[in-house]
């Protein structure tokens, strides 16, 4: 079954802020670097996904904020998709890509679990695709409610076997 990594709405303007920096956010970035140098090893293809926020907002195109966080930037090979909703399928090419690239099964990770995560892992489940959500490999801010922390982990245990296995980043594998 052919594997991809799917990198979700990691960029700049989630890390703008000083007084609101997302849960574990440098360690979890680091994660996800070490997730794509090993999917570059073994030849696997990497989408990103780029969230495109109306004007004024953090994600904004042609803002600084836009850009992929500095640690995570594509390489021109690997497919970026700009996305205005949730759901990363929603009015974008990103299924054709990964269909068109052979993809049956994807390793998920990046921002907000809360948000594009969840929905995008419950709109692949939806479309047929095979899922390991890496558990350490996405992260969100504190709501006035609930803690980063528990809303990560919350999401981990709603999406854990009827959407998608979960797996730790140090434990991903990229093999057919």
């Amino acid at each position: 079954m052919k594997e991809a990594l799917v990198i979700i709405d990691v960029q700049r303007g989630m890390f703008a802020f000083p007084e609101m920096q997302p849960h574990d956010g440098v360690a979890t970035v680091s994660r996800i670097a070490g997730l794509i140098s090993r999917a570059r090893m073994a030849s696997k293809p990497i989408f990103f996904v780029q969230h495109a926020g109306e004007t004024g907002h953090p994600l904004e195109p042609d803002t600084p904020g836009f850009p992929f966080h500095e640690a995570l930037t594509p390489l021109p090979s690997e497919l970026v998709t700009v996305k205005r909703h949730c759901n990363a399928f929603q009015e974008t090419g990103l299924e054709s890509a990964l269909r068109a690239a052979g993809v049956e099964s994807v390793v998920v990770t990046g921002m907000q679990t809360n948000y594009c995560v969840d929905t995008f892992v419950r709109a692949a489940k939806e479309r047929g695709f095979a899922i390991r959500l890496v558990a350490d490999g996405h992260t969100t801010f504190d709501t006035p409610i609930l803690s980063a922390e528990q809303i990560i982990a919350h999401h981990n245990l709603t999406l854990e076997g009827s959407f998608a296995t979960l797996v730790k980043a140090d434990e991903v594998q990229f093999s057919d």
